[in-house]
C-alpha cells in the first residue's frame, strides 16, 4: 500500500514541478476604458470668422504643447464639473463653458469646469499687458500717441493723437474701460505691437500659463491665440500681488485731463459688480465674436478672497456679471464650509512643468508600461510563489512517505 502512496505521491510532485519549469500563460489584464478626451484641450473652437487668418505668406501658428501632467494638479485634467467631495452642485444658469473658482489669498483652486479647456480670451488679455507694462514702464512716463494708436478699432478711451498721457492714466484706459487704443499706445513705447506680444508670452511661460498665447496686445483675435480658465486665473492671481494693478481694477472712476486740444476724458469702470457685489475687489471684463463673452473678478467676505474667471459665456439667460455673483457665492460657501480644494496655482515656468510627470513611460507600441512597474513592486514573482509551494509539497509528501514505512515495518 504504501508503494501505491508513494507512486501517487512522486506523480503529483512530478505534476506541480512539471507546472514551476512551464512557462505560466497568464491573461493579459483588460486596460482600462479610455475615457473620452475633453473638449479643445489642444485649440479652441473653431473662429466664426477671419479674424484668425495668417498674414499673407505666413503660416499658422502651431497648438501650444499640452503638459503631461496638467499644472495645477491632477483634478485640473478633467473634463467637465471638477468639486469637492460631497459639495452641491453650483448654481443653475451659469453658461461659461470653462470657469474656475480661486482662493486669492491662499492660490486654492475651490471648483471648476474644464480648467484647462482652451479658449479664447478677448480683452481678458490685457492684463497681462497690463503686468508687463507695471514690470517694464514707469507710471508716470510720458507717452505721446501716434495716429495709429488712436486710431484703434474701438472699445477706446478717446485719447488723441500728439497729446501727452502718462503710462498710469493709459493704464486706467486699458483695466477700467478695456481701450484698445491704450493698448496700442501701450505697446508702441514697448517697441511695437509684435514685441509687444512677445514679451506677453514670455511674462506667460514664465509663470506657468502654458495654455496661454497671445496673438494681439488688445485681445482682438489673432492666429493662434488661446488661453484657458486656469491660467487667466493664474494671471489674475499673479496680477492682483501687484499693487498697481490691484489699485487701478478696483477703480470706480478716473479723469484724464485735457490734452492737444481733447477735452478731459472720464472714465468709468466696465465691471458693474464694482459697487454692487459686496467687498468686491475689481476684475476685467471681454468680448469678441470668436471669444463670446469673458470674465474675471475677485471679492472679500468673511476673510475669504475668491476671485472668478469664467470663459465663453452668454448674456442669456442672465447677465454674465450676474452669473459671476453667483459663482463667487458660492465659492464663498465652499470656503465657509472648509470644502477640500480641488487644484492649485501654480508659478511653474513652462520649461519646468514636463518635470512634474510621474506617469510609466510608454512601450514603443504605445502600451503602457503600468504592468511592468506593478511586477517590479513584487520582487518574489509568480515563479518564487510556485517553487516555494513545490519545495512544500516534497516535505509533506516525504513525510507521509516515511510514516508508512514506519507503520509496514511495525506490521512485519
Amino acid at each position: 500500500m504504501h508503494s501505491a502512496i508513494s507512486r501517487s505521491l512522486l506523480v503529483l510532485v512530478s505534476g506541480v514541478l512539471a507546472l514551476a519549469v512551464t512557462p505560466v500563460a497568464t491573461a493579459a489584464p483588460k486596460p482600462p476604458a479610455e475615457a473620452q478626451p475633453c473638449a479643445n484641450k489642444t485649440v479652441p473652437p473653431p473662429p466664426v470668422d477671419t479674424s484668425e487668418k495668417p498674414r499673407p505668406g505666413a503660416a499658422a501658428p502651431a497648438p501650444l504643447p499640452v503638459p503631461p501632467a496638467p499644472v495645477g494638479g491632477e483634478r485640473m485634467a478633467e473634463c467637465g464639473l471638477v468639486l469637492p467631495k460631497r459639495a452641491l452642485n453650483p448654481p443653475e444658469g451659469t453658461t461659461a463653458a470653462s470657469w474656475v473658482l480661486q482662493d486669492l489669498e491662499t492660490g486654492d483652486i475651490i471648483a471648476a469646469k474644464d480648467p484647462h479647456a482652451r479658449q479664447r480670451p478677448a480683452s481678458l488679455i490685457k492684463t497681462l499687458l497690463a503686468l508687463v507694462v507695471v514690470t517694464e514702464l514707469p507710471p508716470r512716463k510720458v507717452v505721446v500717441p501716434t495716429k495709429e494708436d488712436a486710431e484703434q478699432e474701438c472699445t477706446c478711451v478717446g485719447i488723441a493723437a500728439g497729446g501727452q498721457y502718462t503710462v498710469d492714466q493709459l493704464l486706467h484706459g486699458l483695466l477700467m474701460h478695456s481701450g484698445n487704443d491704450a493698448a496700442h499706445a501701450l505697446s508702441t513705447v514697448l517697441g511695437g505691437v509684435d514685441a509687444t506680444v512677445a514679451k506677453m508670452n514670455a511674462l506667460a511661460a514664465r509663470i506657468g500659463a502654458t495654455d496661454t498665447r497671445a496673438a494681439t496686445p488688445s485681445g482682438l483675435d489673432g492666429p493662434g491665440m488661446s488661453t484657458s480658465a486656469y491660467d487667466m486665473s493664474l494671471i489674475f492671481h499673479y496680477g492682483m500681488k501687484q499693487p498697481e494693478f490691484a489699485q487701478v481694477v478696483k477703480t470706480k472712476s478716473f479723469e484724464i485731463p485735457p490734452t492737444a486740444g481733447k477735452p478731459a476724458i472720464t472714465i468709468y469702470n466696465d465691471n458693474k459688480l464694482l459697487g454692487s457685489y459686496p467687498g468686491f475687489l475689481g476684475g476685467k471684463t471681454g468680448f469678441t465674436d470668436d471669444s463670446r463673452h469673458t470674465y474675471v473678478g475677485g471679492a472679500l467676505q468673511n476673510g475669504h478672497r475668491v476671485a472668478v474667471v469664467m470663459l465663453r459665456a452668454e448674456q442669456r439667460p442672465t447677465r454674465v456679471t450676474e452669473q459671476a455673483a453667483k459663482l463667487l457665492d458660492y465659492g464663498i460657501a465652499l470656503r465657509e464650509d472648509k470644502a477640500e480644494s480641488v487644484g492649485r496655482i501654480e508659478y511653474k515656468p513652462a520649461d519646468t512643468v514636463d518635470a512634474g510627470a510621474a506617469k510609466p513611460a510608454p512601450n514603443a507600441d504605445g502600451a503602457s508600461n503600468s504592468g511592468a512597474a506593478v511586477a517590479a513592486e513584487d520582487p518574489f514573482g509568480t515563479v518564487g510563489w510556485i517553487i516555494t509551494l513545490v519545495v512544500f509539497l516534497i516535505i509533506v509528501a516525504s513525510f507521509v512517505i516515511g510514516h508508512q514505512r514506519k507503520k509496514a515495518m511495525a506490521g512485519e
